[in-house]
Formats: structure tokens, sequence, C-alpha cells
């Protein structure tokens, strides 16, 4: 359909809108009239006529917004006809630009070419299948391709001012939060209790939260939170398994997320329905210019509340934005991709939607992975991956690698009364096994033996009419308990027992702030993808010593350790059984690490929200040495440290560029061949921050290290910037969205970006909240 044909059709949608306005008055009139008579009134209700009212007020609704189209594509066409004139001679003479800058452009150009007729809302904007058009498109509705030099970038632009920000109020209550969960599902049930539970610890934190950042702006995000895992579409096999053993881990964590960002005063939407994300995340108009959505992102997911997307279960996804965002949240990555293609038409990489998605994804997502090309070429590419979107909008139930961003969850604290209790019933030959499941406890008999020999053992197995047969005889099961009363086993208990899986579950840190000892298998060789059926077809190796799973829990191996924790060799029975003594022997008390406490994670999602910007771009360039010093090929802001095996920030904060974290908790160390930056960084007390490689992905930063490459190549790898050791060749990154901590290889040592972090709090900076 021709320009002036989609004018002539909008103005007589709006005259025949308009005319059956008049014609419903004249009906309305006519009825009122003839039973408006004398004395009669009072028989009829006075709401009589509101029906016809209601339809005559959307029927002028409509008009009134077929209208206001009209208007704009009259604008429209208007302002295209006086380009037309200057520019008609250059429209097929455009040529896809060569911007490193904008290493998307050639590709997206590409699809432009073989879809732009799969939507109309690409003609609305004025592609009409020539290069021109194309690349207006994708430089001035889209950001993926220069800006046109010929174009008017003023007439371009939006003419009207954002919606001014609102500041984010800290809340002091949480009912309005237990509303917007919803009811009608057992899981939900099971979040709201938990929210209800934690009430008094949340708001308590809180307080403290306020106090450190007072007199600080907080933006205030309008957040769609979609929690797929729990829809109807996805199958939901959460909610009936909740009061049968089911896992509670993903429950438990979205309800803390909901506490968190309810409590720091964001606008949230929850939905656990297909039929409600697509309704909240109807077409905004497209005279609704200030929007500025990708086609693509406007076909069916473009919410009225463009602000923040979180997405849930083994993968989920969390989004934020100030006044006009996107929004939303989903469960496993799976059923995500496969829901948002429904809703989408098109996953677009890098689209204005998807820079402000963030994923809960359990497991972590690599970025080897994530990148569909590179996966699908090197072998990568699972059912969870591809999502081409930056590494660090996933985030994970623990810290397995900072490619991604830590969620986490929350931990329960005691008070003095419940830790006084503790110290006085605590029995020292009392043990609990985790696993609610009969056949965690298969295959067992001869640890259970053993530990039998020493401590009464009590299990928390579900079952409806008859004792499993897994659970041996010598074991006290209680069946499913309700949380409040687990917890009370757990105060009594001496010992947390795991037999290998679950995995990486709440459980254990929920043991060892009740006062437990965690008594853990020790994997060798560690479980990976490569070994361990569980995580194949996930989209993270879990190789690297940094992230593997050397343990059923490795954080709590890790970062919390000996005397609450204990990992040992279980096919070993003397190791084993010498465990058990020592810590029968062994007293300890109740303990959270900080990060796991309302007020670390409370602390973590607020520095995420207010400083993580995806749709930022690139980073400045980095400055020049400002003394002039430096040779002029080496404008490096690093300085070699006195013993010279690392480098370091050296400008003041004013020449930093303002990224986040801030480049003053950088330092540069170059891993040993078969390394991978995560452990590099952990072997020096820092942190891999895959933020920062981007100002070492330089030949510079080589010759500062005092590394002679005879060659120097940019290409697309996880593993780069790197060296090839043996034969001196120095490799650069060539696609941003492969930086990662995790890789390794024999080959190559790899250059990595660490930085320090808070005491307790490891996704933090120093300077980062």
């Amino acid at each position: 359909m021709g320009a002036l044909e989609s004018r002539g059709v909008l103005r007589k949608m709006s005259d025949m809108l308009e005319m059956l306005v008049k014609r419903m008055d004249v009906l309305a009139r006519l009825e009122n009239s003839t039973d408006s008579r004398k004395g009669e009134e009072a028989r009829f209700s006075p709401d009589r006529f509101q029906p016809a009212a209601g339809l005559m007020e959307r029927i002028q609704a409509i008009a009134q917004n077929v209208s206001d189209i009209a208007v704009k594509v009259d604008q429209i066409l208007r302002n295209s006809l006086m380009n037309g004139k200057v520019i008609e001679g250059r429209r097929d003479q455009c040529e896809v630009p060569r911007d490193p800058k904008y290493p998307d452009c050639s590709g997206k150009v590409e699809w432009m070419r073989a879809r732009w007729t799969s939507d109309p809302c690409y003609a609305f904007f004025g592609v009409d299948g020539t290069e021109c058009s194309f690349l207006i498109y994708l430089s001035e509705v889209e950001w993926f391709c220069p800006p046109l030099p010929w174009r008017n970038q003023t007439a371009a632009m939006p003419s009207s001012k954002p919606p001014p920000r609102v500041q984010a109020a800290f809340r002091s209550n949480l009912s309005y939060l237990l509303e917007l969960i919803g009811s009608g599902k057992e899981s939900l049930i099971f979040m709201k209790k938990r929210v209800r539970h934690l009430a008094s610890q949340w708001l308590l934190a809180t307080r403290s939260l306020a106090q450190k950042l007072k007199g600080r702006r907080r933006d205030q995000k309008q957040i769609l939170i979609h929690i797929g895992f729990l829809t109807e579409e996805s199958g939901d096999v959460f909610s009936p398994r909740v009061l049968k053993g089911g896992p509670l881990g993903e429950m438990v964590q979205w309800a803390d997320i909901l506490a968190a960002l309810f409590l720091l005063g964001h606008s949230l939407k929850v939905t656990v329905s297909l039929k409600e994300l697509q309704r909240l995340t109807h077409y905004i108009p497209c005279s609704a210019h200030e929007f500025l959505i990708s086609c693509a992102s406007r076909k069916g997911f473009t919410p009225a509340l463009t602000s923040f997307a979180f997405l849930s279960g083994m993968a989920a996804v969390f989004h934020l934005c100030t006044s006009v965002d996107v929004s939303g949240i989903t469960s496993d990555l799976h059923w995500c991709e496969k829901r948002f293609q429904q809703l989408d038409g098109n996953i677009i990489p890098h689209g204005a939607l998807w820079c402000r998605v963030r994923v809960i994804d359990t497991f972590g997502t690599e970025p080897a992975y994530n990148l569909e090309e590179y996966a699908t070429l090197h072998g990568y590419r699972t059912n969870w991956g591809y999502w081409n979107l930056n590494p660090k909008q996933f985030m994970t139930m623990f810290p397995h690698t900072p490619d991604n961003s830590f969620m986490g969850f929350v931990s329960e604290e005691l008070n003095e009364t419940e830790r006084q209790f503790i110290k006085s019933n605590k029995a020292s030959n009392m043990a609990v096994v985790y696993g609610k499941e009969a056949s965690i406890w298969k295959g067992k008999e001869k640890f259970l033996a053993i530990l039998n020999k020493y401590m009464e053992i009590h299990g928390t197995v579900y079952y409806e009419t008859q004792r499993p047969p897994e659970v041996p005889a010598f074991v006290k099961n209680h069946g499913l308990l309700p949380q409040h009363e687990f917890q009370q086993l757990l105060r009594k208990a001496k010992l947390f027992i795991g037999f290998g899986f679950p995995y990486e579950g709440p459980a254990p840190l929920e043991a060892i702030a009740n006062g437990c000892v965690f008594l853990q298998s020790r994997f060798n060789p560690p479980h990976s993808s490569l070994n361990h059926e569980f995580f194949r077809g996930k989209p993270t190796s879990r190789e690297a010593s940094g992230s593997a799973v050397s343990s059923q829990h490795p954080y709590v191996e890790d970062f919390i350790g000996k005397p609450h924790v204990w990992t040992v060799d279980y096919n070993n029975s003397e190791e084993f059984e010498a465990a058990i003594k020592t810590i029968m022997r062994t007293k300890v008390d109740p303990y959270v690490p900080y990060e796991y406490t309302c007020e670390g994670m409370l602390e973590r999602i607020h520095a995420y929200i207010q400083h993580q910007d995806f749709c930022a771009g690139a980073s400045p360039p980095l400055p020049a040495k400002p003394n002039g010093h430096a040779m002029p090929s080496s404008p490096s802001p690093f300085t070699l440290s006195p013993n010279a095996t690392h480098l370091v920030w050296s400008y003041n904060g004013s020449s930093a560029p303002h990224v986040w974290p801030p480049m003053s908790s950088m330092q540069v160390w170059v891993s040993e061949a078969g390394r991978a930056c995560t452990e590099t960084c952990q072997e020096h007390g820092l942190v891999c921050e895959p933020t920062f490689f981007e100002f070492l992905n330089k030949k510079d930063v080589f010759l500062q290290l005092r590394i002679a490459c005879d060659t120097t190549e940019s290409e697309m790898s996880h593993l780069y910037p790197a060296l090839a050791e043996n034969v001196q060749e120095c490799y650069l990154q060539k696609e941003p969205l492969l930086y990662s901590c995790a890789g390794y290889s024999t080959k190559y040592r790899r250059l990595c970006p660490c930085r320090d972090y808070r005491k307790g709090q490891v996704a933090l900076c120093r300077d980062c909240l």
C-alpha cells in the first residue's frame, strides 16, 4: 500500500468512527426522550444507559486515536516529501558503511533485505526496499548503523521531551506486594508465605540500606516480571510438586527477588500467564514516537510499561528502565526463547528491547554458548543458549562465573533468642539427610550404615501411603515438612549431609544458618557438561577450576569452608568416617554470608538497577596520558607494577571513563597457559570483571606487559585477548559478546581483567555501591 493510500485509509477509518459516534448519539437521545415522560424517571435505574455511554466513550477514544495516527502519518509524509526533493537522487546510491563501532550493521542490512516486508511497521518508518531506507531505519529508529552524513539528524530525533524521571522511595510495607504475586497456585502460595515469614528481616535491612544511601538519588524503574516456569503454557511442573517434595529453590529465589525490587521502591507488574503477558505487552500506537522501539520488538512484545524485564526458571529474565521502558521475566531459557519468538516474530540481538532484559539463570550462561553464530560453528550450541545477550544480563543463583551477574537469594538470619536456643538444644549426634525425593537415597546404603554408627539419622522424604523402600528402617523419616518445622529440625541437628544431588540448592546455606555442619562429597573428576548428564545441554561447561562443579555445592566449599563445610571423598570410607567423628567434636555457630542476607541482596540489586546499562553501547575511549610522557603509540592509562607482574589503573577519577564498575578497581594480569581468567584473578585475591575486557583488548597492553608479539590478529574467540606463547602470536577479540572469564586453553596465556570486591559481597567492587 502506497503512502497516499495509507493516509486515505486512515482518514476513512476516522470518518467512519465519527459517523458511528453520531449515530449512537442520536439513538441514545431518542431512547432518552421516549423514556423521560413526566413521573416515570424514578422507575429507571440511574445507570440504565451506562453500557451505551461506555461503548460510546470507547468508540470516541478509538476515533481520536485513529485521528491522531492520521495526523502523525500526514506529518511523516509531508516531511518525507520535503526530504525526498533533496535526497531523491541519493536513495539508490547508499553503501553499507564499514564502521568498527557498528559491527552488526552489514548483517542487519542483509536481514532487512530479506524480511523488511514481514511487518508493516517497517513501511510505516519509511522502509521501501532501497538500501538507503534500510540504513535510515537502522541508524535512526534502531542503532545498528552509523547516522548518514546527509541526513538531517535534528529532524530525525523525537520532538517531545522524555517523561520526567521519578525518584524511588524505600517501602516499609509488603502488603501490596502480596496482592501483586496473586494466588491460585501452590507455588505462589509458597512464595507469599516466604515473603511474610521474612518480612521483619526485609524491613530491617531496608532501613539499614536507606541509611547507607542517604541523600543519593535512585531512579524508579517500571519492571515487568514474567515468571514463565509457572505458566500453564510451560507445563508448570513446579506447582503440583510443592507439597510433594519437588524443588523449591527457584520459588525461594523468585520470592526474594520480588521482595527486594518492591522494597527498593520500583513499580512492578507480575505475570504467571502468557495471556497476561500478551495483554501487558500490547502494541504501542505508531503515533507514540517517543518509544522508538524496533519493529521486531514492537510485534506483540512492546509493553506500555517500557522499563525493565525479568525472565525466570532455569533461566529467567528481569528488565529495568526509567519512565518509558520494556520489561519481562520468564522460566527456562528454552521456553523463553520459544515464547518470545511467538510474541516477537523474530528475536533481534542487541535490539532496543533486549538490552533491557535480565534472565534469571540458575546455572549460568557462558559467552561461548550465548552467541548463536559462534556457538553453532564451534560446537557450543545447546537448547538453552544462543540468546545473543550481553552475558551480564544473565543472573545466577550462585556466583558460578563472573561472566554473568550474581543475583542470589536470602538465607534467614537468627535473632539472639534463636541463637541461644540452638546453643542449648543442639544434639551432637543427630544428622539430617539432604534429599526430599526417595531416588536420592538409592544406592547410599554404605554411607548411611557408617553414619548410623555415630548418629541418629533423620529424613524428610515425601511419601503418600507407604514408606519409600530406598529409606532404611533405622532412619527416622518425618515425611515432607512445612518450612518452619524443617527449620526446627535443623536447629536441633548437628549435621546436614548431602549425597551428591541436588546441585547448588539453597538448603545447605539454610542448614549452616541454623547451626549445622554441612558434609558433602568431593567429585573427582569435577562434574561438567563433558562428563555428566545433568549438565549436558546447559549453556555452560563448568570446566575451569574457578567454576567447576567439584562438589555438590561448590559455593559453600569455596566461600565458606571449614568448620561449617566439610568436603570429603565418599569413596574413601576411612576419610568419610574420620570426618564424621571430627564434626561431632566441632562447635560451630549459625552463619550466613553477608551476600545471602536481606541487606546483602538489597545492596546488590540496588547496584545493578542503578548502574548496569546494556543499552548505552561501547564505552568511551581511554584518555591519553595526561602528562604527555607516554609514547604516541601507547596511550594506555595503565602503569606496570613495580615487580612487573601486572598492570594497575593509574588515573584519578576525573579522567577515567564513566563505566561501572569504576576503572579504579581494575588490575590486568596474564594467566598461565591452560588457566582461565576466573582462577587467575582468584589466585591474586581478585575477581575477573568482563566489563573491563574492552579496555585491555589493545596491542599496546601486550607491549606494556613486556610481551613481544610477532603478529597481532583480531578474531572471534571466547579465549581472546590472548598470547599463543610458543609462536609469540597475539590475538585481540573481534566480537565483544565473546569476552569471557571462563574460557581456557593449554595453547594460550590470556589477558585477564581483574577487580577488587567488597568483603562478603563478591558481586560488587569496593567503590561499586
